[in-house]
């Protein structure tokens, strides 16, 4: 699958996607189905809530 041709990454790239490919068939969704779900909806969600979560103790130690 993957071919960057450094091998710890090319071995985890393809880890990941198989991971991925077998957590889909268990959901009964596709592969590009848990992508959109993990890196477009869950990730950035995430995200944003930890650096609410930061920004808000920054100010309540500050303050």
């Amino acid at each position: 699958m993957a071919n960057s041709g450094i091998f710890w990454i090319d071995k985890t790239f393809d880890w990941c996607v198989l991971l991925l490919i077998e957590v889909a068939s268990l959901m009964g969704i596709t592969y590009e189905e848990i992508n959109v779900w993990l890196f477009v909806i869950i990730l950035p969600l995430m995200l944003m809530a930890s650096l609410t979560f930061n920004v808000l103790l920054f100010l309540r130690l500050k303050g």
